[in-house]
């Protein structure tokens, strides 16, 4: 009795984990750490009538244009121009992080010689979602930076949304993802937790709370750190991996 044509087994991909390509995306991703320092240097030279602070001002305030009244609260930024170039900057970073790190390389978390199903499994999906849903966030800061929050347009909010929620959602799916990959995963999926939490508390409250400045912060920080820790994971592995191979080829060419 014949048996019935049988499908031929999904060929396994081994990610390269050694490519400059990778190397860039880990990096553009981790740049966006630079956030940080352009953001204390744009308080330092606040010259609203009150000094600003992190828990009572908007971040988008750092941005403003103008000086006056704004939403009423009295903004005045003189370095608006740094604040707005670091919001595009980060955007970059994660466009092109989410452009140059390959699915397949997201899904074994950078590990030189782990092999992957490519194609339709839940592995490989999640990957694709983390890659898109990190190009959206990337937009959406972009737009933050090249619409300031006075410019009057809604466009400036609408990127905000973008970047808290799909900054979140990239980081909650590849938190899971990477939990048996690195112990960072760990950490990954907590920022994307405390992102979305927070992002929620200020959609329910309309961000009428003590602490405004705290509350957007504890959006936005964490998918900072949790896209920066990301890059971090890649980056090393990557470069280990890369040295690994130029020591054996080293090696290799000695009489």
């Amino acid at each position: 009795m014949r048996s019935g044509p049988t499908s031929a087994p999904a060929t396994a991909l081994i990610p390269d984990t050694a490519s400059t390509r990778q190397y860039i995306g880990a990096w553009s991703v981790l740049s966006v750490l630079q956030y940080f320092a352009a953001e204390t240097a744009v308080i330092g030279a606040w010259a609203g009538p009150q000094p600003y602070d992190r828990r009572t001002g908007y971040i988008s305030d750092l941005g403003a244009v103008n000086c006056g009244i704004y939403d009423g609260r009295d903004v005045c930024s003189p370095l608006h121009w740094l604040m707005n170039a670091s919001f595009v900057i980060q955007g970059l970073g994660m466009l092109l992080g989410a452009l140059l790190l390959g699915s397949g390389l997201l899904c074994v978390a950078a590990r030189a010689g782990a092999r992957v199903q490519p194609g339709r499994g839940k592995p490989w999906l999640a990957a694709a979602w983390v890659r898109t849903l990190t190009g959206a966030a990337g937009a959406g800061t972009m737009v933050v930076g090249l619409v300031p929050e006075d410019a009057g347009s809604a466009f400036h909010f609408i990127g905000a949304v973008a970047y808290f929620l799909a900054g979140a959602g990239a980081l909650v799916v590849l938190g899971v993802l990477w939990l048996r990959q690195t112990p960072l995963g760990w950490f990954i999926l907590a920022c994307g937790v405390v992102s979305l939490a927070a992002l929620a508390t200020g959609g329910l409250t309309g961000m009428d709370v003590p602490e405004p400045g705290t509350l957007e912060r504890l959006m936005g920080y964490p998918v900072t750190l949790g896209v920066a820790a990301t890059g971090l994971v890649i980056a090393q592995r990557v470069h280990r991996h890369r040295k690994e191979l130029r020591a054996r080829a080293t090696a290799a060419g000695r009489p």
